[in-house]
């Protein structure tokens, strides 16, 4: 369109020129001795306009084709740049369709090139650690910090990520320290910590770290109540060698989580193996009153406490609410029979085979039969506690 619009004005000048031309009288000398030239005015300025263009078509060539390295060159960087770009692109794409050595090499070769993207680096690394080449991972690392020394939360958090993945917790725990440094309030930093003071067994630091994720919301309630159950019962397990540590532990755990019952569950057993009964029976009593478990009914009849009529009378209590839990029914007859009430043990044990048949329920019926003086029978319950081991070893 311009070059249209210019042809345009110079037809428009030569016709003007023409009729100036035909009208106008004047003329011009040019004199260079011993020469002289006489041109017409006309003639004269068509010529001086004519050198004009002449000169600034000259001048546009002559720079146009001084610039032509530097457009060469930055031709040249634009289709780097470009080729760059794309590896990238099929590198992040080929780690995300989990085709790590392809993500490696496209990520390697966008490193060739002249742009050089930091974040090539931090590909290819998390490709590299995803089949084990543990040495260019960390090459990959080293290159990411001199590359780009202003991004380190990224660098840090791909080499965190890395450690923990293959178990070095403690090398982990000084990554996030450094990135921690950068960003205290980092969600996903207190996250990796999670994970690495799991591995190290700080549970008192898992406590705290669940707390701080479910308050941010970084963290599902549901997970969050796992982790906490978790670490009180790897509590429970470590202070399980003294009667002091584990009433400790056992008395730091909120009131309302000690009645969960994978949570009691844990801590009747270890009180139990510590010989203290009383605690035990009365951790199993008041989880059961909050929410009944079956896991829990039974375990109750398996703790011999010092009072063992008040356990069958509590135990009796919570059978009107529960008259088809086989787990209690089979705790009320061990109870019984460790009270030599052998006719409402055996009561209780046929309940509860009848409700649901189970291998420890026949052999603690046959053991209680032959107390009874009745071999027969204790024979009978023993091989059908047998065929019920192999009927679930045969289903398994």
């Amino acid at each position: 369109m311009r070059a249209l619009i210019w042809i345009v004005v110079l037809f428009a000048l030569a016709v003007g020129f023409t009729l100036a031309g035909k009208y106008d009288p004047g003329y011009a000398v040019l004199v260079y001795p011993p020469y002289r030239v006489e041109l017409s005015l006309t003639l004269m300025v068509a010529v001086f306009l004519g050198l004009l263009v002449v000169g600034h078509l000259f001048f546009r060539i002559a720079s146009a084709t001084l610039r032509l390295p530097e457009q060469v060159r930055a031709f040249r960087a634009r289709q780097r740049e470009q080729k760059s770009r794309e590896a990238l692109t099929e590198a992040l794409t080929a780690l995300l369709e989990m085709r790590y050595n392809r993500a490696e090499k496209r990520a390697a070769e966008a490193l060739t090139l002249d742009s050089s993207p930091w974040q090539a680096t931090l590909i290819a690394a998390r490709a590299a650690h995803a089949i084990k080449a543990y040495s260019r991972r960390d090459g990959y690392l080293a290159q990411a910090e001199q590359l780009a020394p202003d991004q380190a939360m990224a660098r840090l958090v791909t080499e965190t990520d890395c450690l923990l993945d293959e178990r070095r917790a403690e090398a982990a725990l000084m990554r996030l320290k450094q990135a921690a440094a950068l960003d205290p309030r980092h969600a996903g930093l207190q996250k990796l910590e999670l994970r690495a003071q799991q591995m190290l067994k700080n549970w008192d630091r898992v406590l705290e770290l669940a707390a701080a994720l479910e308050k941010r919301q970084a963290l599902e309630p549901v997970m969050a109540e796992q982790l906490r159950l978790n670490a009180h019962l790897e509590n429970l397990k470590l202070a399980a060698n003294s009667a002091a540590a584990l009433t400790a532990a056992w008395q730091k755990i909120p009131v309302t989580e000690k009645t969960r019952p994978r949570l009691a569950h844990g801590a009747a057993s270890a009180f139990a193996g510590r010989g203290e009964t009383g605690t035990a029976i009365e951790i199993i009593e008041q989880s059961l009153a909050q929410q009944w478990d079956e896991t829990l009914a039974r375990e109750y009849g398996e703790i011999d406490g010092t009072d063992t009529l008040r356990q069958i009378e509590r135990a009796e209590k919570w059978l009107p609410e529960h008259p088809r839990d086989a787990a209690l029914l089979l705790s009320l007859g061990k109870l019984c029979a460790r009270q030599s009430l052998w006719g409402k043990a055996q009561s209780f044990f046929e309940a509860s085979l009848a409700i649901a048949p189970a291998s420890e329920t026949c052999f603690a019926l046959a053991q209680l039969l032959e107390q009874m003086g009745q071999p027969e029978a204790a024979c009978q319950h023993y091989r059908q506690g047998m065929a019920l081991i192999a009927n679930t070893g045969q289903a398994g």
